[in-house]
């Protein structure tokens, strides 16, 4: 899947809840980053409680580690369409910062 289809997703969920929710803009851009750490510690309770053995070889544990990465993910997509980044253009910036990693030392 690919972050177009993910943002595609995301819209049609915020539509759905938009009366709850609010609008998408970057003032509920700061809150969604909020949720995002949120679960991003929620991924890091999985790792420190059950172990990286427990992820790779209990399904279920596997099934709630790739849920909570899923999380992160939708925050993602969601701050994302906040602040109007297109998944080219994400794209584009993230193959100039891989470049420039690769030479960084």
């Amino acid at each position: 899947m690919d972050f177009e289809t993910m943002q595609t997703m995301q819209k049609e969920l915020h539509e759905r809840y938009l009366e709850k929710w609010g609008p998408l803009s970057p003032e509920l851009g700061k809150e969604l980053l909020l949720w995002m750490i949120g679960e991003a510690g929620e991924v890091a309770d999985i790792m420190k409680k059950q172990g990286n053995r427990k992820i790779l070889e209990d399904k279920e544990t596997h099934q709630h580690f790739v849920e909570e990465l899923c999380d992160v993910l939708m925050y993602l997509n969601d701050i994302m369409l906040c602040y109007s980044i297109s998944p080219k253009e994400l794209e584009k910036t993230y193959t100039e910062k891989h470049h420039w990693n690769l030479n960084r030392w």
